[in-house]
């Protein structure tokens, strides 16, 4: 198979737990582009969490906040945000067991609540700027995907809106909350299908338990050696840690490079 595009996750995939990007990935996306194959970036994160990521690697387009958000070349091709009356629904349930939430819009992301450790906590994980604060952000814009900020254990506290809803959990403390049905592999599709490129020819590369669906629709699905373990059933190939050549090994692996 003559394999025309390739996704990556970002973190535990192209960056390690330094948010760094190893100096063989950023030659093995070069070599990509240079064989005539697209780089796309797929990830749970939002556009502006991601620009000097994008800048380093020299790649312009992007399937953001877990598919719900999808650009091809600066054009935007997929829009998925959560329903209001869902938003609201969570609002009233996060709020009874005291529970923060982020909202995360197109631009920008606020939190509903002031220097809540959990949102510090996971946040600071990710090295970003921290959300601001306005609880009211969500009643004038788009909202792609949250934050709901609990532990494992209460998980089950949400279970009445998960007809509404997705929850993926991934920080100890942190879930996102996607829309219905939303994926990376939607958002994957519909760059796809705009672009005249079957699932057969995609690559993608992945580490988390929001790269499931990815990975399985691809033509070629490839885990990091450093993946989550619930995440290896779904891939056709695992590659070496991502500080040990993973990307570089898995594209060399594909015949890509």
């Amino acid at each position: 198979m003559a394999y025309k595009i390739v996704f990556f996750d970002i973190d535990g995939t192209l960056v390690n737990e330094e948010k760094e990007i190893p100096a063989d990935t950023l030659e093995a996306v070069s070599r990509l582009k240079e064989n005539g194959v697209e780089p796309v970036i797929a990830t749970g994160r939002a556009p502006y969490f991601i620009k000097p990521l994008l800048n380093k690697l020299g790649i312009d387009s992007y399937v953001c906040l877990n598919g719900a958000y999808v650009v091809y070349k600066g054009k935007t091709l997929h829009k998925q945000p959560l329903a209001k009356e869902t938003i609201q629904a969570l609002i009233d349930l996060a709020g009874r067991h005291k529970h923060s939430l982020v909202f995360q819009g197109e631009h920008t992301y606020y939190a509903d609540s002031e220097n809540h450790p959990y949102i510090t906590e996971s946040v600071n994980t990710l090295k970003v700027e921290h959300p601001g604060f306005d609880p009211g952000f969500w009643k004038s814009n788009e909202i792609y995907q949250m934050f709901l900020h609990c532990e494992s254990h209460e998980e089950a506290l949400y279970e009445e809106l998960l007809s509404r809803l997705r929850l993926i959990r991934w920080h100890p403390l942190a879930m996102d909350v996607l829309p219905p049905g939303s994926s990376k592999a939607k958002g994957i599709e519909a760059m796809l299908d705009t672009l005249g490129i079957s699932r057969e020819e995609s690559v993608a590369f992945g580490d988390g338990l929001n790269d499931k669906e990815m990975l399985e629709s691809a033509g070629l699905g490839i885990a990091m050696g450093n993946s989550h373990e619930e995440l290896i059933p779904y891939a056709d190939y695992v590659t070496d840690h991502v500080d040990e050549g993973g990307i570089y090994n898995g594209l060399v692996k594909a015949g890509l490079i």
